[in-house]
């Protein structure tokens, strides 16, 4: 089709009449109802703030609640973004993972495939254990939480979603200890982007849930293992040998 992107082809965020396409509508359609409520905020903080103190304070009041109100709706909107685009989430916490785990000492191995049981969008490899990093984007609105140690998305149970990432966790600790000839634990961890989550991080069938900087700083502080650095080095050339590229066999690439 003339004049359509190469990059976004066949997405179904883009489709008219698609969630996304409905949500950005109705946010572009609220527009005057939002700059109506932070003028009226505005004028409401300068005419208070200028009677109990003075005009000059009552101006810079009015400045500031005008600020934080934009603020707090660019948060609302961007919080939303890799959902409106279709997308799960992987590039963006590619991009977290590398400026923080990795410059402290740990390997991250990006979409690799667990043979038998789909990709793996991450595989994070440190002194404190391994993670099996899985990306999920909700729109905004979605309630996520757990309830008697199950996940519930919008008062549903996710079965699926959580047996087959547990069964993934469990298949790339097998094929990396067979390799590395080594006992090593691959811990399933879900990065949340957008929704909104009763509260963070939490835990649910076996599988820890949070914001990706959140879940980060998790992993950060919830070892599993004590292993050295030469051994972090180990696991993961035995990793990159056990779990290949998008399907790929060792073998077949070369």
């Amino acid at each position: 089709m003339f004049g359509s992107s190469i990059y976004l082809r066949d997405r179904p965020a883009f489709t008219g009449g698609s969630p996304q396409a409905v949500h950005e509508e109705l946010w572009q359609r609220g527009r005057k109802g939002r700059l109506r409520t932070r003028a009226f905020l505005a004028a409401a903080t300068l005419v208070l703030c200028a009677l109990l103190v003075n005009a000059v304070f009552g101006i810079l009041m009015a400045v500031l609640v005008a600020s934080a109100d934009t603020f707090v709706h660019w948060r609302i909107y961007t919080a939303s973004r890799v959902w409106r685009l279709g997308l799960r989430g992987e590039e963006r916490m590619n991009r977290f993972l590398r400026y923080t785990l990795e410059r402290r000492g740990h390997r991250v191995l990006h979409a690799r495939t667990v043979p038998e049981h789909g990709p793996a969008d991450q595989l994070v490899i440190g002194p404190g254990g391994v993670w099996l990093v899985h990306n999920e984007a909700w729109a905004p609105g979605t309630e996520i939480s757990q309830h008697g140690g199950r996940l519930f998305v919008d008062g549903r149970t996710q079965t699926k979603l959580v047996a087959g990432l547990t069964a993934r966790a469990e298949a790339a600790a097998e094929a990396i200890s067979r390799v590395a000839e080594v006992p090593v634990t691959v811990t399933p961890v879900l990065a949340v982007h957008g929704g909104k989550l009763v509260r963070t991080p939490f835990a649910a069938d076996g599988i820890v849930f949070a914001p990706p900087l959140k879940l980060i700083r998790w992993m950060r502080r919830n070892p599993a293992a004590d292993r050295s650095s030469e051994e972090v080095e180990a696991i993961t050339r035995a990793a990159v040998h056990a779990l290949p590229i998008g399907g790929r066999s060792l073998s077949a690439a070369a």
